[in-house]
């Protein structure tokens, strides 16, 4: 055997082992989180890089075995701060941390920022114990850059890979958040999401990814895209790992408006846990929305997904088939996401030191340009396209757009489906509703559902109407407990 196969073996129990599983084992003295912390670094520098490694991580927290020691210290004194005390965590480097961690969206125009403070998400999970292992690399600029850049890529970190095939789509822009996660690099992990960016890569990573109710969890610290659709979700390789991230993220913040107005308040959960204590699915009805949303699927990933429609039923679930969506068959545009693109980056921008020398989207251009070789490698054309707005969301285009993505997404979209079959969620196969239901700012949550005979991973699914994530828990962990899907990538791959 090998140094290589030796190392990964020691560590491949990482692959499995979920939150609870590690809080255990740091409560009955069976390891301490400075141990758990190596033996994750050890992982990451077997597999992560290298010329075949998985290139997830863009950045180790130098800071992360200090913070261990002081979650050790703190446990043995009794001093328990949070369900994730000792749990080491990794972040997308797209969210602000007030540490010696850079925070760059993947770009090497940001390669030496670091930002003067924690995001409000950051300071959330530093509350509850969490260690900050690192940050991930991702999509550079959130998938919003090119149209040619593939999912997965950023100047500064290289092109992600599917831990279960290199071959695979890695899904993006929260490539590295799903990688990591699924190769065992830590407990759990922070993704974005502005339109599928969180469920596109949890789908095809085999994970469990959560997109909550744009207003649930602050934005305050995150580089933005959109005004209206961005959001920070979580990845796990449970629904009880993914939700319990999520209840230690939601909150309301003085500095994102939409946690106080949007009805957080009202509607966030403590915890999750009694979603989690559900065994069945009665008195629930699911609708299927097959016009549109079930096109094109191949042979494989429709016998799979049909099979989970059998699961719910069989766990008591009421299912409404062939669903109407009345704003299904209409085209989209994508004037918010764009107008709204160079306003929120020039807001973000715009407050970083003066010394800074990128201060605006039209820096960031230039900046590329100057450095086109190595910052350049697929364009920046829609970049170049957001720019030519005016940044003051005055446009006509955007006002509309505005109006109708709401019309379309909820009004004559999700909201028209859910009252006029009396639903209570709808199923989607993979992530195919992930536009839909950004564009409503409502939220979702992808569960593995099985894999293609050449090991691709396949998900489904949930979505519901505004602070329903208690309720899609609840759907996701009794489908996952009734099925059992998710198997670990193998390695080396």
């Amino acid at each position: 055997m090998t140094n290589f196969e030796s190392g990964a073996a020691r560590t491949s129990w990482l692959l499995t082992a979920s939150i609870d599983e590690l809080q255990n084992k740091l409560s009955n003295k069976e390891l301490t989180s400075r141990q758990l912390v190596l033996l994750y670094l050890e992982r990451i520098a077997e597999l992560d890089r290298g010329e075949h490694g998985i290139r997830s991580i863009i950045e180790i927290n130098p800071d992360a075995i200090g913070i261990a020691d002081a979650m050790d210290a703190l446990r043995r004194r009794g001093d328990i701060l949070g369900p994730l005390h000792g749990i080491p965590v990794l972040v997308k480097d797209i969210i602000d941390t007030g540490d010696a961690m850079h925070t760059s969206a993947g770009s090497l125009a940001l390669a030496d920022h670091y930002a003067s403070e924690d995001a409000f998400a950051i300071r959330r999970l530093r509350k509850a114990g969490a260690i900050l292992l690192g940050k991930t690399n991702m999509t550079e600029w959130a998938n919003l850059i090119s149209s040619d850049m593939p999912a997965g890529y950023s100047g500064r970190g290289g092109q992600t890979l599917n831990p279960y095939g290199r071959e695979h789509f890695v899904g993006g822009s929260s490539s590295g958040s799903a990688a990591a996660i699924a190769s065992g690099f830590a407990a759990g992990s922070l993704g974005t999401e502005t339109s599928a960016s969180v469920l596109s890569p949890a789908c095809q990573n085999s994970l469990v990814g959560i997109k909550p109710t744009v207003g649930l969890i602050s934005r305050s610290g995150v580089i933005p895209v959109s005004f209206t659709q961005d959001t920070i979700g979580t990845l796990g390789k449970t629904v009880t790992d993914a939700a319990l991230l999520l209840g230690v993220l939601r909150g309301v913040d003085p500095q994102d408006p939409i946690t106080i107005t949007g009805g957080s308040i009202a509607h966030c959960e403590e915890d999750y846990s009694a979603s989690l204590r559900k065994t069945g699915l009665n008195g629930l009805r699911i609708g299927i929305p097959r016009d549109v949303y079930f096109d094109g699927l191949d042979e494989e990933e429709a016998r799979l997904t049909e099979d989970a429609i059998a699961v719910l039923a069989r766990c008591g679930a009421t299912i409404v088939d062939d669903v109407v969506i009345p704003s299904a068959r209409e085209s989209w545009d994508y004037g918010v996401a764009w107008l709204e693109l160079k306003a929120s980056l020039n807001r973000y921008l715009g407050k970083l030191p003066a010394h800074s020398p990128i201060r605006s989207l039209d820096d960031v251009i230039a900046f590329n340009t100057e450095h086109a070789e190595q910052s350049l490698r697929y364009g920046q054309d829609l970049f170049v396209h957001a720019n030519a707005f005016s940044g003051t969301l005055t446009e006509p285009q955007y006002l509309n757009s505005l109006l109708e993505n709401f019309d379309r997404s909820r009004t004559r979209g999700i909201d028209a489906a859910l009252q006029n079959h009396e639903l209570d969620a709808l199923f989607f196969p993979g992530y195919r509703g992930a536009d839909i239901a950004a564009r409503a700012g409502y939220p979702s949550i992808v569960v593995p559902a099985g894999y293609r005979r050449n090991g691709q991973p396949v998900g489904v699914q949930f979505t519901g109407s505004a602070y329903s994530e208690a309720l899609l828990i609840q759907i996701a962990h009794v489908f996952e407990q009734a099925t059992k899907h998710r198997v670990s990538p193998v390695f080396p791959f």
